[in-house]
């Protein structure tokens, strides 16, 4: 098992990249079977979630798709600050759209509750997320829980797969749980 240090932090490898990409084709494949004669627009939300949605896109079978992008911010170090920032707002118009967000993480769900809120008030005829991690544990807004999910976790920190630690170490190829 590999492990490394970041800022003072010891990790150690939790999936390695064999297990992610069997956990992103098993997402495509529930995607491809809803959306097969459909064309949704993807939202991936940046940065932590590039790296999935590279993968996740990829990996669709049969699915005519446009994708875009948004950035925003919750977060500091290993806590979230509890405001959502947007840092790159929307681009395309989601009126009359099925939406899917495509999200790295997902613990408290804030992020996500916003982000289905902005999509609805500007029109969306569905908004659901694909996201590569899940706390459920963590989750406080009830329609933040996703339709899509790579793998259910506990409340560990990690990093690697896109998910940083203070904008470092998402060119991880696996993802790694801090050691207690």
């Amino acid at each position: 098992m590999r492990t490394i240090d970041e800022q003072g932090y010891h990790f150690e490898e939790w999936l390695t990249p064999t297990q992610i990409a069997k956990d992103v084709q098993q997402v495509a494949n529930q995607i491809s079977a809803d959306y097969k004669d459909k064309e949704p627009l993807f939202v991936v939300v940046l940065n932590g979630a590039f790296v999935f949605a590279a993968d996740l896109l990829r990996a669709l079978e049969d699915v005519r798709c446009e994708v875009t992008f948004i950035r925003v911010s919750s977060y500091y170090g290993m806590a979230s600050t509890g405001q959502l920032e947007f840092i790159v707002p929307l681009q395309q118009v989601v009126d009359q759209r099925d939406v899917i967000i495509i999200e790295d993480i997902i613990d408290t769900g804030l992020t996500i509750h916003q982000l289905k809120a902005h999509m609805r008030a500007h029109g969306a005829t569905s908004v659901r997320v694909a996201t590569m991690l899940f706390k459920p544990n963590k989750l406080e807004y009830d329609d933040a829980k996703p339709e899509y999910v790579g793998r259910e976790m506990t409340d560990e920190f990690v990093i690697g797969y896109g998910l940083d630690f203070d904008g470092f170490v998402r060119n991880l190829d696996a993802i790694y749980k801090v050691k207690e």
